[in-house]
């Protein structure tokens, strides 16, 4: 599980939004960046804090942040995500997990008695030089700016 602590350079990362577009942690230098992890897109809790986010979207933006979603859906997945629920930033399809597990977010889970692996919900705040600020483990998808806007 996540070996990143606060004040850890955050792990590079590249790759593929739902609109096709190649993404890089590089890319936005400068700027703080939300990246949070979530399970499966369209479902109920993952929906919650996607569109909290961006009902929100502006506070971030006059405070320096870019939103980035990571989950381990397919382009086509994502893609259907924002469009359905009007998302303005980009969703990173993680397939093959590798941004996933360079942050630590992928283990076991126990869900309705069952155990399996899967993403743990969670957010990194990483500052404008690329350092992490701060690690959200325990997401209120409802409440989810509020958290990350203290």
């Amino acid at each position: 599980m996540n070996t990143i602590k606060i004040g850890d350079k955050a792990p590079d990362f590249s790759g593929v939004d739902q609109n096709g577009s190649i993404i890089t942690l590089n890319d936005f230098k400068g700027k703080k960046i939300v990246l949070f992890f979530y399970p499966k897109a369209s479902t109920p809790g993952c929906t919650a804090e996607a569109c909290d986010l961006q009902n929100n979207i502006d506070r971030f933006i006059a405070q320096n942040y870019q939103l980035i979603g990571v989950s381990a859906d397919s382009q086509k997945r994502q893609l259907n995500f924002a469009t359905k629920n009007k998302l303005q930033y980009p969703l990173l399809a993680d397939e093959d997990k590798q941004i996933i597990n360079a942050y630590g977010v992928w283990g076991p889970k126990k869900f309705m008695g069952k155990e399996f692996d899967g993403i743990h919900r969670t957010t990194f705040i990483i500052d404008e030089k690329g350092i992490v600020e701060d690690i959200i483990y325990k997401v209120k998808t409802k409440e989810h700016t509020q958290q990350i806007l203290k």
